[in-house]
């Protein structure tokens, strides 16, 4: 028998659980959370790397309704967050409806009766399975494959993502990785099992969570060979510990933390001004990465190796206090002359130098352009939404796709933020959403979905914004594709995306009436 439920939601990051929780403050009780772990948290549980913290303030980086006031660090750290995380599930009654271990293989929309058609395996026997047959995340399954884990089946009238933009690992494609012999693991599957004490090191990628455990390996390996394609810019991270003083205030003044969200807000608002609107301002950031540079890199030559040659914002800024003096070491090398293939004991660079190494570690960062793996969404007429982003991933303010009815993304395209909280355009999305599910129950719409042109016009608008930004700057990222399309950061200030998602724009989508959805809501809803 198949398996029913007004509302769907998957993965149970920051997006699923606020969504969860908004639902549960509105009335509804009847939806699942669909979790492909054993635990919450998304990518602050699966990010577990040595050295992963946040770089955005943590009076920021949470929810706006549930702020912390204890706080260890100005920036927190990996497993504070993911405690913030489990608390927030377990006080605001989200655990009973969490369906841990559970994949989503596949959601096909039925158009014949307005529902979304889900397919869901057993997360440690499908990764088993994955394993045997070398299968990496997102990469695609044989269907026809007996020995294929089961599927169970979950129909939905309401489908949405909370899976985010950076959940699918990417890995290089480099001749030889088949062949190598010694440890190989992408930052997002850290083995904290292998012992990298005395061990001979090639980390391969230098982004934001190269960034951050690549000091930490410094400290145990015996020598560490940095691949690096592109220097990113690095800034000082204006990080330390809270003060006892300042827990003890925000626990009996509230509006004491909430004065200093607001001030941290603003002063990354600000930001804007220049990555957006006019780039020749970043000139004073970059000359603050330079100093930076200078004071903790005393060698020249190595310094010219990790002095970027484009404009800073083209590609992420990170932020970092011990990334140059990790590198500046002498057991640690930056190669630059790219890699030519992996052997059974080594890497070879360009000029056929080969050098052995133990263990390989991947810092290419997530399939951002990708976010959501090919054959997993089908909307009207089976079509896979990978297909109908064929130019690049594109939604309706972030969060509705044409073709794609009752299915709504949290993080999705264009919703990423070069300058400020994630969380804040995932609580601006999330009303969105709750003010398009209010008014499918007073109307009695069993499906919304975005007009073709609307959507059509948003992103021509998006992308004439991007114009001229600091990130149509001239450098390669994953901000765009391949064609130069901005497919990921929202271009301008997050306050207006929230006065635009302030409230469901109905004449916007083609709504279908039908009493069915009128009477599964008034079950789950008060009137």
């Amino acid at each position: 028998m198949t398996d029913k439920t007004p509302i769907a939601i998957i993965g149970t990051g920051f997006a699923g659980l606020g969504m969860g929780i908004k639902l549960k403050e509105a009335g509804y009780e009847d939806f699942v959370i669909l979790e492909q772990g054993s635990d919450v948290g998304g990518t602050w549980r699966d990010n577990h790397y040595p050295g992963c913290a946040c770089d955005v303030q943590s009076a920021l980086y949470s929810f706006s309704f549930e702020q912390n006031p204890n706080w260890s660090r100005m920036y927190a750290q990996q497993g504070e967050i993911l405690d913030y995380l489990r608390h927030c599930a377990e006080k605001y009654g989200l655990m009973r409806h969490i369906r841990f271990n559970t994949h989503l293989a596949t959601a096909h929309f039925d158009d014949q009766r307005n529902l979304w058609k889900l397919e869901t395996a057993d997360s440690p026997v499908l990764w088993a399975y994955m394993q045997k047959h070398d299968l990496k995340p997102g990469d695609t399954l044989d269907v026809n494959d007996p020995d294929l884990p089961a599927f169970e089946a979950l129909e939905a009238n309401i489908l949405v993502s909370g899976m985010g933009g950076l959940s699918t690992p990417a890995y290089p494609s480099i001749e030889g990785l088949d062949r190598f012999k010694g440890k190989m693991f992408h930052s997002q599957d850290w083995d904290h099992g292998y012992d990298l004490k005395g061990k001979r090191v090639a980390v391969i990628g230098t982004g934001a969570s190269a960034i951050q455990f690549v000091p930490e390996v410094a400290k145990e390996a015996a020598r560490v060979d940095l691949y690096q394609r592109t220097p990113p810019w690095v800034m000082p991270k204006p990080d330390r510990p809270m003060k006892g003083w300042e827990k003890a205030l925000f626990r009996r003044v509230p509006a004491a933390q909430s004065a200093l969200r607001n001030s941290i807000y603003w002063q990354l608002e600000s930001r804007v001004l220049a990555l957006a609107l006019n780039p020749r301002l970043m000139k004073v950031a970059e000359l603050e990465a330079r100093r930076h540079i200078r004071k903790q890199i005393p060698d020249k030559a190595l310094r010219k190796k990790v002095t970027p040659d484009y404009t800073i914002g083209c590609k992420r800024i990170l932020l970092s206090n011990n990334y140059y003096p990790a590198l500046a070491q002498d057991h640690v090398d930056v190669r630059t002359d790219g890699i030519q293939e992996v052997t059974a004991g080594g890497v070879v660079d360009k000029n056929g130098v080969e050098r052995e190494v133990d263990a390989i570690i991947f810092g290419t960062g997530f399939k951002a352009q990708d976010p959501i793996p090919h054959g997993m969404i089908f909307g009207r007429g089976n079509r896979d939404l990978l297909d109908a982003w064929r130019d690049g991933a594109e939604a309706y303010k972030g969060t509705t796709v044409h073709g794609f009815p009752n299915f709504f993304m949290l993080v999705g395209p264009n919703t990423g933020l070069g300058h400020s909280s994630m969380v804040y355009m995932i609580e601006s999305q999330i009303q969105y959403v709750m003010d398009a599910l209010a008014q499918m129950r007073q109307q009695g719409w069993e499906a919304v979905d975005v007009k073709e042109g609307v959507q059509a016009d948003y992103n021509a608008m998006l992308q004439a914004k991007s114009d001229g930004s600091v990130w149509d700057s001239g450098c390669n990222s994953w901000y765009v594709n391949e064609n130069g399309k901005n497919t990921t950061l929202w271009p301008s200030f997050t306050w207006a995306f929230r006065q635009q998602t302030n409230r469901f724009d109905a004449q916007h989508y083609v709504c279908e009436t039908s009493a069915s959805l009128r009477e599964v809501a008034g079950e789950a809803v008060p009137a």
